[in-house]
């Protein structure tokens, strides 16, 4: 899991990346405690300072990506209107951020997609809140730029995008992306692009705005989050962040989530 730029990562969040890419790896009960110690050279016993066992990292894992990806982009949007930037460029800068959590935080939208049903009730709704609110961010800004999107067309569009970014768990061979400036680069294009097209997918006289449909797609960060079980995920029930999108889905799909596989 990444850290702030410049700063060391602290003990605990050396165990939670740590945990993260092995939860990722080998699913969460073929890990055990003593070996994600062993992974940051502390004794098993030792880990038990900073966390109260295996749950607790998966919950503060998960709760934490679809935090840090709903804020991030609500920061991302204030400082685009406090700057007096274009809609395009607010849009520009929550599809950076996302690219940031896809590129750097991939175990997290693997843990997402597969894990989020081993969280305590009340943990999997904070998560799938966090995760529909970071959408719903992103649907302001896509009908800031395309007014003639309804909610339910921006926020499909958004799904989408999110199972697009929240796609790179899949290419994780050494081979399978170029550098991260041009992978980056590439992934911002293809979003863009996707979103670009909704206006003109969008069947002529479609139907009103039904402003409920907000609450029927859980988001993702992505990790956030798409709709579904992964922040931003893939079908599947995807939200991210990825982190992007969450839980129940417009439309069923679970990445970040995504997706948010936000």
């Amino acid at each position: 899991m990444s850290t702030k730029t410049g700063s060391a990562p602290t003990r605990r969040e050396q165990i939670l990346r740590e945990a993260a890419r092995l939860f990722a790896e080998r699913g969460f009960h073929g890990v055990g405690v003593d070996e994600i110690g062993a992974a940051v050279g502390i004794s098993g016993p030792g880990l038990y300072r900073h966390f109260a066992g295996k749950d607790a990292m998966l919950a503060e894992l998960l709760v934490g990506i679809s935090e840090r990806l709903h804020e991030g982009g609500r920061m991302r949007l204030e400082e685009s209107a406090a700057a007096g930037l274009a809609p395009e460029a607010a849009l520009d800068a929550l599809i950076a951020g996302h690219i940031d959590f896809a590129l750097d935080d991939r175990p997290l939208i693997t843990l997402h997609d597969r894990e989020l049903d081993r969280l305590r009730e009340s943990d999997r709704k904070q998560v799938r809140k966090l995760q529909r609110q970071y959408v719903e961010l992103w649907v302001d800004a896509v009908r800031a730029l395309y007014p003639e999107l309804t909610s339910l067309e921006a926020r499909v569009a958004v799904h989408t995008v999110f199972g697009l970014l929240n796609s790179t768990p899949h290419l994780s061979g050494s081979s399978a992306l170029p550098d991260r400036e041009t992978t980056a680069a590439l992934l911002h294009r293809l979003a863009r692009g996707a979103l670009a097209a909704a206006p003109a997918a969008a069947a002529p006289g479609a139907g009103a705005d039904d402003g409920s449909a907000s609450g029927s797609a859980d988001s993702g960060s992505a990790p956030g989050s798409a709709s579904g079980r992964r922040p931003g995920g893939a079908p599947a029930g995807a939200d991210g962040t990825g982190p992007g999108t969450t839980g129940e889905s417009a439309g069923k799909p679970a990445a970040g989530t995504s997706g948010q596989r936000s």
